[in-house]
């Protein structure tokens, strides 16, 4: 007979062998969520990593985000301030809307940490400006809209540089001006809307208009630049202003130098630089500047002189098309004056010769 002593018996060892691999399977059913929960006000999906916080009136940003969160919508909300380092709990975030909140500035270390970031919205809030080097620890971005703010200047340096950079929008601002050197620093744009700004189009943008020409050329896709002023230019795109309608820029100012008095301290008046060293032959660099040839200011006066010439030169044709037909007349006429007088005597010659013939035959 088998001895079943207790010390022998295999069901405590079969026991436990089943509760630790219950363990096991809720462990990987429900991944460490003990340790990071969802927020409070939030709805996460543990399929997709991501976190919906919005239209929930929030102030700030939840402090007990997943760290594995790829995507997080917090639009709709009152958010006024962002702190510096305001996502370092979710370091591998890809996607991020803060759109429709009440940001007015942003910290130029606020977005520090997402290298992974690939979206970003901040559209319909009240930025004023933004701050040269809010997006440099951004260097996957893709996607960038601003639009529907109060930005009045973007810095040149915003972007350093934005090689994956495929979108970016800027609509419903307050801008005047763009340099070209910061569209440069996108090589991988592919869509561009500038539209409903105040553009200023005058010969600082030129630069502008050049660079958006071979844009489009290139394949690239925007919504068109509305000019706000000058007057002469307002509600046209710029696209469609001739480049030889500019008027050219104004040449630099020479620059003040202060007088002898003034560095020893005894006078506070400045004298412009003299513009050309007559003992050593140098010139000043500004005068040696080539100016601009002066281009026609306004297309009114220019369609003008094209129809006023038009007009000279067709009553010019015209006299001169009467003139020849009054010739040609006057020559007819006076032909046709002197065969008359040719043909009588033709006549009476032949008449005289029929007469002696008679007589002779007589």
């Amino acid at each position: 007979m088998r001895d079943l002593s207790p010390n022998t018996s295999p069901e405590p060892t079969f026991f436990l062998f089943v509760l630790g691999e219950l363990l096991l399977l809720l462990s990987v059913i429900f991944p460490r969520q003990g340790v990071y929960g969802c927020p409070e006000k939030c709805i996460c999906h543990s399929s997709s990593n991501s976190v919906d916080c919005s239209h929930r009136g929030l102030a700030e940003i939840p402090p007990d985000l997943p760290p594995q969160t790829l995507t997080l919508l917090l639009q709709d909300n009152q958010l006024h301030h962002l702190p510096a380092h305001a996502f370092r709990s979710v370091p591998r975030l890809m996607t991020l809307n803060l759109s429709n909140n009440s940001l007015s500035h942003l910290a130029p270390e606020v977005f520090h940490g997402l290298r992974h970031l690939h979206v970003l919205n901040l559209t319909h809030n009240f930025l004023l400006s933004l701050e040269s080097r809010l997006f440099h620890s951004l260097p996957q971005l893709r996607e960038l809209d601003v639009s529907f703010n109060n930005i009045s200047h973007l810095p040149t340096s915003l972007a350093e540089p934005w090689e994956n950079l495929t979108l970016f929008e800027v609509r419903q601002n307050q801008l005047h001006y763009l340099d070209r050197r910061l569209l440069e620093s996108m090589p991988s744009l592919r869509l561009l809307f500038l539209k409903d700004n105040l553009w200023k189009c005058n010969c600082h943008l030129l630069g502008l208009k050049l660079w958006l020409e071979k844009f489009i050329y290139a394949g690239g896709v925007m919504d068109g630049v509305i000019c706000g002023s000058p007057d002469m230019w307002k509600g046209k795109d710029l696209l469609r202003i001739p480049h030889e309608l500019y008027q050219p820029c104004p040449l630099p100012v020479p620059h003040l130098v202060p007088s002898q008095g003034q560095q020893h301290g005894t006078a506070h008046r400045e004298v412009p630089k003299p513009p050309e060293n007559r003992i050593s032959g140098e010139r000043d660099p500004v005068m040696c500047e080539v100016k601009p040839k002066p281009r026609p200011t306004n297309l009114r006066h220019a369609v003008a002189t094209v129809v006023i010439t038009g007009v000279v030169c067709g009553i010019v044709c015209l006299m001169m098309l009467v003139a020849a037909i009054y010739g040609c007349t006057y020559a007819a006429i006076t032909a046709q004056g002197h065969r008359g007088p040719l043909a009588q005597t033709s006549d009476s010659g032949k008449m005289g010769g029929k007469e002696v013939f008679d007589h002779s035959l007589a």
